[in-house]
C-alpha cells in the first residue's frame, strides 16, 4: 500500500460504503477504509510499524478533515464502538474477553511507548469527533471495570494520562464521570495513597482536567464527601510530595480548589479533621485506614508556607496565588490562620528576593488581602516589611509591566492608612526617605494609573504619625515636586480632544478623560495632606523647630517646615492653579474643585507672611468670581453639599486674609472686619446664584431685616462684601452700570421698607461700589441719591465709613448734595489718609507731614479741575486745621499752584484774598499789642507759618507776579502790610513763621513796579519790629560761633531771607529814597573774613545770599541809610588812614584784595546761584573800585591768582569754557583792563570750542556773555591789542551771535529753593 490506509490482503472483502478518500476539501485526500483499520489494528500478524502507519494516517485524517471520519462511521455505530475498542484495549491488559467483538491479547505485543501514545492520541480524537455519549460511556466503563477489577498499581499511568486528556478533549466526559461513576472518582482518590509519585501526578492531572472541565460546571455536581476526600487527599499528597512534578500538580490542583468556596474551609480545617472523607464500599477500608493515620500536622498555612520556603518562582507564584484564593473565601478565619503562621513575614520576605512580575504581583495581592485583618498590624507585620515593600517598589517601577507597581502602590497605601496611629511605621529617617521616593518615583510614572495609586498613597504618607524625628521635610517637598512635574503634563480634557479628533469614539474618550481627572482627584489629595501635616507641624513647636536634625544637615538644605510650606505656596500658585482651571474648563467636576478649593483654603495657614501677598493675587485674579459661579453652577438647589461647603470655606478665610490686612485705603476697623466676617461666615453657603441672577438678587424685597447677619437681606448685603472685596482687587464679575443701578436700588429699597440702616461693613461696601462704578453710569435720580445721602448719614461720624480712593471723592463731589454735608469731610480724611499712607512707605513712625504721593497729588488735581470750590476747602484746612492737615493741605495747594492752570487763572487771586482774611482773622486773634516786644499771647499759632507758605507759593506759581503788584493799593498791598506786622510782632526763636514772612516781603519788594515801590519801602522801613528782627539776624551772623550756642544761631534760611531782604531794601532805598527810622548795623570785617575763611562750612545759599547783600552796598558805595557797615582794622589798616584806605572806606586796599581772593574762590564752586551771586559781586567790587581807586581796580584784575582763576575755569573742559560765569568773569576782567587775560589761548579758545559746539546750540545767557567778551575785545581792552585778522575772526562771531538770538523763555519770576523764595532778577548775570 502507499498512502493510502487499505490493506489490500483485507480489503476486497470489505463493503465499499466503509471506504471513502478523506482529506482537505481541494481533493488529494488518503482512502481510508474502516474496516481495514480494524483489522489491522486487531491482527497480530501485522507489524506494529504498519499498525502505526495506519494511526498516524487516521490521526492526520481527523485534523485534516473534521467530520469526515463521523459521516463514515455514522452508518452503522456498531462500527465506531468496534473500533473504540480496538484503540482502547492499547491502554487496558484484560483477564478474560467481555465483548464478541473485543480480543484482549490483541495488544499484548505492543510494547512501544510512542506507538500506545499514538493509540491513546487517535482514540481521543475520535472520541471528540464522534461526539457521543455512547462511545465515551463504553470507554469510561471499560476503565471502571479495569479500576475495579485491579486495585492499583503503577500500570494505571497511561490509563490515567489518558483519562485526563480525555475529560480536556471531550467536556461531556468530564459531566458524566460526575454523575455516573462517582465510584471510579473514588477509586481516583485511593489512588493517590499509592507511593508511587508520577502515578499520583496523573490522577492529580485527571482531577485538575475534571475540575477545570467547562469552567468547573461539571464539578458542581460532585458530591460534597467526594470534594472533601479530595481535599484531605491533596493536603496529604501535597504535604509529603518531593518531586517537583508532583508538588507542580499538586499545587495546580489546589489553586482551582481554593477558588471554590466550599472547598476552602475544608482546605483551611487539615486532613484530621476530616474523619468521614472515605466512601462507604467496603473496598475501600485500607484506605480509609491509610487516611485515618495521618495526623494533622501540615496544615495548609504551613504547606503554602514551605512552597513559600523553596527556591522555585514559580512554587512561590503559585503559593501565592493559593494564598490569595484562601483568603478571598475563607474571610477573617483564613487571614488569622495565614498571619498566626507568619505568612506575612514570609511574604515580605520573598518581595526583597525577587524581580518577578508575576510572583510581585502575586505577593502584593496576598498582603493586599491580609491588611485587612487587624491582626496584620498588631502584630507589627507591617513594621516588619515596609522596608521589603519600599524596595520591592523601587524595582517594580522600572518593570514594563505597570499592573505589578499600580499593585504594590496600592498595599503600600492601605498599609499606610491603616497602621495604627500608636505604632510607627518608620522607625527612622531612611527609611522614610526611601519610601518618599519610591512614592515620588510612582507619581513621576509615564502611566496614569500608576501615578493616580502613588498619589493616593503620597496622601497617606503625608500623615502626622508616619512622620520620622526628626521629619523629613525635605523629601516631602521631593514628592510635592515630583507630582508637580507630573501635574503639569496632564493632557487636555476629554472635550479638547474631541474637537481635535471627531472620530473618537466616547466611550474611548471618557476613559482617556476619566484617567486624568482621577489622576487630578488623587494629587489634590495628597496636596491638601501636605499642606494638612504643614499645619499640624506649625502647631507642634519641637516638629516646627525640628530640633533633632543632625549638625551636617545646618545650612541651606536643611530640612525646616518654612522650606516646605514655601514649597507648597509656590507649587499651588505656579502650577497646579493654572492646570486645574485648565483641566476644569467648560464641565467641571464637582469633586475635582471640591478638593481644590480645600487645598486652596489650607495655603492660608502655611506662611503667615505670604498669605496676604497670596490672597491680593487669588482675588485679582478672578477667583471671587470663580467660586461664586461654581457654586451657583453645581451647588444650586442644595446639590454638591462637599462642594458649597469647600467654596464657603475658601471664601470665608481669603476674605477674611483681605480684611485683616492693615490696609489704610479701607478704612475698616477690627469692628468691621469682625462684622464682615460673621455676616459672610453664616450666609456665604446659601449665596448659590450665578452671576446673571445676581442683580435680580439685590433687587429683591424680602422683608425686613431683624439681626445683623441673618434674615432675609443677610445674603443681599454678603453678596454687596463679595463684590467690595472683588471690586477692591480688580475683579468686577459685573458691569459698573449694573452695579451701580442694583447699589441704588438696594439702598433705596431698604429705607422704603423701614428696615434698620445695614450694617457699618454693609455700608461702606454699598458706598465703594458706588464709588467704583459711578464713571459709566447715569447719574442718581433725586429719590436714590436722597437715600444714599441718608444711608450716609445714618452713622454718627463720617469717617467710620471713609475708604481711601480717589473714587469717593468724586462721588461726593459729584453732587452738590453731598458735597455740602460731606466735602470737607471727605477731602480733610483723604489728605490725612495720604500722608500716613506715605509715612508708612517712607518707613516713618514719627507722624511728620510728609507730602502726599504723586499718584494721589494728580487724583486730588484732577478733582480741583473738576470742583474748583474744593481748593477753598483745602484753604480752610490751611487756616483752621489741626496742624497735621493744615501741613498736608498746604502740601496739595503747594502741587496745585506748581501745576499750569489753564483751567483756572483766578486760582492765585482767590487764594490771595482768601489768605488776607484769614491773615485778619490771625493777627485780632492770635498776636497781641506788644510791637517789637516779641509779645505773643497763644504760644504757637501752627496755621500763621502755614498761611504765608501758601502766598509763597502763590507768589511763586504766578508767571506774570510783577503784573499783578501794579494794583499794590489792593490785595498785594494789604497783604503786605499784614504781613510785615506779623513778621516785627514776632519772637526771634519764632523760625518757622518768621523765614515764610521774611520770604514774601523779599519777593513782594523786589517785584514792585517803580510806582508802588516807594510805597513798599517806606512801609518796611518804618516797621521797627521788622527792622529789629533784621538786625538780629545780622548780629547773629557777625558774632563768634565760639560765644553762641548752636541752638541760637538762626536756620541758614532765615539769614539768607534775611540777607536777601536787606539786599533789596538797600537797592529800592536808593533808587526811590525814603525815610529810615531805624537803620542796621553790619560788620563789614565779620562778613567779609567768613567769606573767606568759613565758607567749607556754610550753606552755598548762604553765600549767595551775603554775596547779593555785599553787591548791594557795593552798589551804593557802602552809602546806605537802611546798613549802617562797620569795619575793621583787619580791612583799612591802622589809623590814620592812607589816602587809598579813606578814599575805599570801609573796605579800604586790605579789604579789597581779601574780598577778590574769597569771590576768586568761591568762583570755582559748582553752585549756579553762587556763581551767578559771585560774579555779580566781582562786578560790582571792580565797579567799586574803580570808582574809587582805578589803580586799585587795575591791580585788583591783574593780580596772579586772577590768572590763576583763569586756568583753572578754561582747564576745566568745553562745559566749564562755555559756562556764562566764566565768559563773565573774562570781560569783566578785561573791562578793567587785566593783562591776566592773553588773546591766544584764552579768548581765541573760547571762541573756538563756541565754533566747535555751534552758536545755535549755546544758551541764552551764554550767548549774552560771549557777545559782551566779544564787544570787550573789540572795543580796544585787550593788551596788547587783538591783530586785523583776530578782529575780523572775533567781528564774524559777534555778527552770528546777533543773528541767532532768541528771546528767552517765559519763566517764574520766583525760584524755591529749599525753603527759601529766590527772586530770580537777583541772580542774573549783570
Amino acid at each position: 500500500m502507499s498512502g493510502d490506509i487499505v490493506y489490500d490482503k483485507f480489503h476486497f472483502r470489505h463493503d465499499s460504503k466503509w471506504s471513502g478518500r478523506l482529506g482537505p476539501a481541494e481533493g488529494g485526500g488518503l482512502l481510508l477504509c474502516v474496516a481495514c483499520v480494524i483489522e489491522m489494528i486487531e491482527s497480530d500478524d501485522i507489524a506494529v510499524v504498519r499498525k502505526s502507519f495506519a494511526l498516524s494516517g487516521i490521526s492526520g485524517v481527523l485534523k485534516c478533515s473534521p467530520g469526515a471520519m463521523r459521516e463514515l462511521l455514522r452508518q452503522d455505530h456498531r462500527v465506531g464502538l468496534r473500533l473504540t475498542a480496538s484503540l482502547l484495549v492499547g491502554f487496558c491488559e484484560f483477564r478474560t474477553s467481555h465483548r464478541v467483538f473485543c480480543h484482549p491479547e490483541m495488544f499484548r505485543t505492543v510494547v512501544d511507548s510512542d506507538t500506545l501514545q499514538k493509540v491513546g492520541q487517535v482514540l481521543i480524537q475520535l472520541l471528540a469527533e464522534l461526539q457521543g455519549d455512547l462511545s465515551h460511556r463504553f470507554v469510561l466503563d471499560e476503565i471502571h471495570k479495569q479500576l475495579r477489577d485491579q486495585l492499583g498499581g503503577k500500570s494505571f499511568l497511561p490509563t490515567f494520562s489518558f483519562l485526563g486528556s480525555l475529560i480536556e478533549a471531550v467536556p461531556d466526559a468530564a459531566h458524566s464521570l460526575v454523575t455516573q461513576y462517582v465510584p471510579m472518582l473514588d477509586h481516583l482518590c485511593s489512588a493517590l495513597l499509592h507511593p508511587d509519585d508520577g502515578l499520583k501526578a496523573s490522577v492529580l492531572t485527571v482531577w485538575l482536567r475534571l475540575h477545570e472541565a467547562a469552567q468547573g460546571a461539571a464539578v458542581q455536581a460532585l458530591p460534597a464527601v467526594l470534594r472533601d476526600r479530595v481535599c484531605v487527599l491533596l493536603l496529604q499528597t501535597l504535604s509529603n510530595a518531593s518531586s517537583p512534578p508532583l508538588i507542580h500538580s499538586c499545587v495546580g490542583l489546589l489553586w482551582v480548589l481554593l477558588k471554590q468556596g466550599e472547598a476552602v474551609s475544608v482546605l483551611m480545617d487539615g486532613p484530621g479533621a476530616q474523619h468521614s472523607a472515605g466512601g462507604s464500599q467496603g473496598g475501600q477500608k485500607p484506605s480509609q485506614n491509610q487516611e485515618q493515620q495521618s495526623p494533622d500536622r501540615c496544615p495548609l498555612p504551613l504547606i503554602l508556607k514551605k512552597l513559600l520556603l523553596s527556591g522555585d518562582e514559580t512554587l512561590q507564584t503559585a503559593s501565592a496565588k493559593c494564598i490569595a484564593a484562601a483568603l478571598v473565601h475563607s474571610a477573617g478565619r483564613g487571614s488569622a490562620a495565614f498571619i498566626e503562621a507568619d505568612i506575612p513575614e514570609f511574604l515580605f520576605d520573598r518581595l526583597a528576593a525577587t524581580g518577578n512580575e508575576v510572583l510581585l504581583w502575586s505577593v502584593y495581592s496576598c498582603l493586599l488581602l491580609l491588611t485587612e485583618d487587624g491582626l496584620f498590624f498588631s502584630q507589627c507585620h507591617s513594621v516588619y516589611g515596609i522596608d521589603s515593600l519600599v524596595r520591592s517598589l523601587k524595582e517594580a517601577l522600572r518593570l514594563t509591566t505597570l499592573e505589578v507597581p499600580k499593585q504594590g502602590l496600592l498595599l503600600l497605601t492601605e498599609i499606610l492608612e491603616r497602621q495604627p496611629s500608636s505604632v510607627h511605621l518608620f522607625s527612622s529617617g531612611a527609611g522614610f526617605a526611601a519610601a518618599s521616593e519610591a512614592v515620588a518615583a510612582g507619581v513621576s510614572s509615564s502611566c496614569l494609573l500608576v501615578a493616580t495609586q502613588a498619589a493616593a498613597a503620597a496622601a497617606a504618607l503625608f500623615r502626622l504619625n508616619h512622620q520620622p524625628r526628626p521629619v523629613q521635610y525635605r523629601e516631602m517637598e521631593a514628592v510635592i515636586e515630583a507630582a508637580t512635574r507630573r501635574f503639569s503634563e496632564l493632557p487636555l480634557p476629554a472635550r479638547a480632544h474631541r474637537r481635535s479628533s471627531g472620530s473618537l469614539r466616547r466611550s474611548e474618550a471618557s476613559v482617556h478623560a476619566s484617567r486624568p481627572e482621577e489622576f487630578l482627584l488623587s494629587a489634590l489629595l495628597s496636596f491638601e495632606a501636605a499642606c494638612r501635616l504643614a499645619e499640624e507641624c506649625a502647631s507642634d513647636p519641637l516638629l516646627k523647630e525640628n530640633s533633632f536634625t543632625a549638625p551636617s544637615q545646618v545650612g541651606p538644605t536643611e530640612d525646616t517646615l518654612e522650606s516646605l510650606s514655601g514649597c507648597l505656596l509656590r507649587c499651588c500658585d505656579s502650577v497646579w492653579i493654572p492646570t486645574v482651571l485648565r483641566m476644569c474648563e467648560g464641565e467641571p467636576n464637582p469633586q475635582v474643585l471640591q478638593n481644590f478649593y480645600a487645598v486652596l483654603s489650607s495655603q492660608f495657614a502655611l506662611l503667615p507672611s505670604l498669605t496676604p501677598v497670596f490672597a491680593s493675587k487669588l482675588a485679582s485674579s478672578g477667583f471671587y468670581r470663580l467660586a461664586l459661579e461654581h457654586k451657583g453652577l453645581l451647588c444650586a438647589g442644595n446639590r454638591n453639599p462637599g462642594l458649597n461647603a469647600s467654596c464657603s470655606g475658601f471664601l470665608q478665610k481669603l476674605s477674611v486674609c483681605l480684611l485683616s490686612q492693615p490696609d489704610q485705603a479701607s478704612g475698616a476697623c477690627q469692628q468691621d472686619a469682625e462684622e464682615a466676617e460673621a455676616l459672610l461666615l453664616y450666609n456665604l453657603p446659601s449665596l448659590c446664584y450665578r452671576p446673571c441672577d445676581w442683580p435680580a438678587l439685590l433687587r429683591e424685597a424680602p422683608g425686613p431685616q431683624l439681626c445683623e447677619y441673618k434674615g432675609p437681606r443677610a445674603t443681599q448685603y454678603c453678596l454687596l462684601s463679595v463684590l467690595h472685596l472683588a471690586h477692591r482687587h480688580g475683579d468686577r464679575p459685573l458691569s459698573d452700570q449694573t452695579v451701580f443701578s442694583s447699589v441704588a436700588w438696594l439702598l433705596r429699597s431698604v429705607q422704603e421698607q423701614g428696615d434698620c440702616a445695614p450694617p457699618r461693613s454693609v455700608l461702606r461696601s454699598a458706598l465703594y461700589l458706588l464709588a467704583a462704578a459711578q464713571d459709566k453710569s447715569p447719574d442718581l435720580d433725586e429719590a436714590s441719591l436722597n437715600c444714599v445721602s441718608k444711608a450716609m448719614s445714618s452713622c454718627q461720624n463720617f469717617s467710620s465709613l471713609y475708604f481711601h480712593h480717589p473714587a469717593l471723592l468724586f462721588l461726593v463731589w459729584r453732587y452738590p448734595e453731598l458735597a455740602d454735608k460731606f466735602g470737607s469731610t471727605v477731602l480733610e480724611l483723604w489728605l490725612i489718609k495720604a500722608g500716613e499712607r506715605t509715612a508708612v512707605q517712607a518707613g516713618s513712625a514719627d507722624g511728620r507731614q510728609d507730602p502726599v504721593t504723586d499718584a494721589e497729588t494728580e487724583e486730588l488735581l484732577s478733582l480741583i479741575k473738576k470742583h474748583p470750590t474744593a481748593t477753598l476747602t483745602l484753604l480752610k484746612a490751611v487756616c483752621a486745621g489741626e496742624a497735621l492737615l493744615a501741613g498736608r493741605a498746604l502740601a496739595a495747594l503747594e502741587a496745585l499752584l506748581s501745576r499750569p492752570r489753564d483751567y483756572d487763572d483766578d486760582l492765585s487771586a482767590r487764594l490771595k484774598s482768601a489768605s488776607l482774611q484769614a491773615l485778619q482773622r490771625l493777627s485780632v486773634d492770635n498776636v497781641g499789642p506788644g510791637v517789637g516786644q516779641g509779645q505773643q499771647v497763644v504760644p504757637g499759632v501752627d496755621s500763621l507759618p502755614l498761611v504765608l507758605k501758601l502766598l509763597c507759593a502763590t507768589q511763586a506759581s504766578d508767571l506774570s507776579s510783577s503784573s499783578s503788584f501794579s494794583r499794590m493799593d489792593g490785595v498785594d498791598f494789604k497783604l503786605l502790610y499784614h504781613v510785615s506786622n506779623v513778621a516785627g510782632r514776632l519772637k526771634p526763636a519764632d523760625t518757622g513763621t518768621l523765614l515764610p514772612a521774611l520770604n514774601y516781603l523779599h519777593c513782594c519788594l523786589s517785584l514792585s513796579p517803580a510806582h508802588c515801590a516807594d510805597r513798599a519801602v517806606s512801609m518796611l522801613l518804618s516797621n521797627g519790629g521788622l527792622m529789629g528782627q533784621l538786625q538780629m539776624l545780622l548780629s547773629s551772623t557777625s558774632t563768634s560761633s565760639s560765644s553762641l550756642a548752636s541752638s541760637a544761631h538762626p536756620p541758614s534760611a532765615l539769614l539768607c531771607c534775611g540777607h536777601l531782604l536787606l539786599s533789596s531794601l538797600i537797592t529800592l532805598q536808593r533808587l526811590h529814597p525814603a525815610q529810615v527810622p531805624q537803620s542796621v548795623s553790619w560788620n563789614l570785617e565779620a562778613a567779609v573774613q567768613q567769606l573767606l575763611l568759613q565758607k567749607r562750612n556754610t550753606d552755598d545759599l548762604l553765600l549767595a545770599s551775603r554775596l547779593r547783600m555785599l553787591q548791594a552796598l557795593l552798589d551804593a558805595d557802602f552809602l546806605s541809610a537802611v546798613v549802617c557797615v562797620s569795619s575793621g582794622p583787619g580791612l583799612v589798616g591802622p589809623k590814620p588812614l592812607g589816602a587809598q584806605d579813606g578814599a575805599l572806606y570801609p573796605l579800604g586796599s586790605r579789604g579789597a584784595q581779601c574780598l577778590s581772593a574769597a569771590i576768586s574762590g568761591l568762583l570755582l564752586q559748582r553752585h549756579e546761584l553762587l556763581l551767578n551771586a559771585s560774579v555779580n559781586c566781582l562786578g560790582s567790587l571792580l565797579a567799586f573800585l574803580q570808582r574809587k581807586s582805578p589803580c586799585t581796580a587795575r591791580y585788583v584784575s591783574c593780580q596772579p591768582w586772577s590768572r590763576f582763576l583763569l586756568r583753572c575755569l578754561l582747564d576745566s573742559g568745553e562745559s566749564c569754557l562755555l559756562h556764562p560765569v566764566t565768559l563773565r568773569v573774562i570781560a569783566l576782567l578785561l573791562k578793567h583792563g587785566s593783562t591776566a587775560v592773553p588773546l591766544e589761548p584764552d579768548v581765541l579758545g573760547v571762541i573756538e570750542a563756541a565754533e566747535r559746539r555751534g552758536l545755535k546750540q549755546l544758551s541764552s545767557d551764554a550767548a549774552q556773555a560771549l557777545g559782551l567778551l566779544l564787544s570787550q575785545v573789540l572795543s580796544g581792552a585787550m593788551h596788547p591789542p587783538p591783530t586785523d585778522e583776530h578782529r575780523q575772526r572775533v567781528r564774524i562771531v559777534l555778527e552770528a551771535l546777533q543773528a541767532s538770538a532768541r528771546s528767552p523763555n517765559p519763566t517764574s519770576n520766583i525760584l524755591r529753593v529749599g525753603d527759601v523764595f529766590l527772586c530770580v532778577s537777583d541772580f542774573v548775570l549783570k
